[in-house]
């Protein structure tokens, strides 16, 4: 039963830090749709084509994972293959904007990325201990 009530532990984890990752998100997604020279595309490191698009995406993208997490946190199965999709694609869009090196900020996307990673892993290691949890909804 210890077992189960540590891995209940990651999940709920995985809820809070995939609720940090949408926050950082729509921040990032405001900064870009608000000043587009503090969020420079350059010809060397093109990886986005518009960054006023790109920030409405971010932000966007960054309300869904909040979503997502708050369903996690409130047991429904569903929002872990939302997370799961929605974690695993956030790395990849932040990872091709680090494309944008040196005038992205590449500590704030590599934080991003290794966030979405750690959820990945309590998502992904062990689902079944958060839904046997007391207190959680199936």
């Amino acid at each position: 039963m210890a077992a189960q009530d540590a891995w209940s532990g990651w999940i709920v984890f995985g809820g809070f830090v995939i609720l940090i990752i949408g926050a950082m998100d729509i921040l990032q997604g405001f900064v870009a749709i608000l000043e587009d020279e503090y969020v420079v595309a350059t010809q060397e490191g093109l990886a986005i084509l518009d960054v006023t698009a790109w920030g409405w995406t971010t932000l966007i993208w960054g309300a869904l994972l909040v979503l997502a997490g708050l369903a996690l946190l409130a047991g429904a199965g569903w929002a872990r293959w939302l997370a799961i999709v929605g974690v695993g694609i956030n790395a990849v869009q932040q990872t091709a904007f680090l494309a944008n090196y040196p005038n992205a900020y590449p500590l704030w996307n590599i934080l991003i990325v290794a966030l979405d990673v750690l959820v990945l892993y309590a998502l992904t290691a062990r689902w079944q201990g958060f839904r046997d949890a007391p207190g959680t909804v199936a």
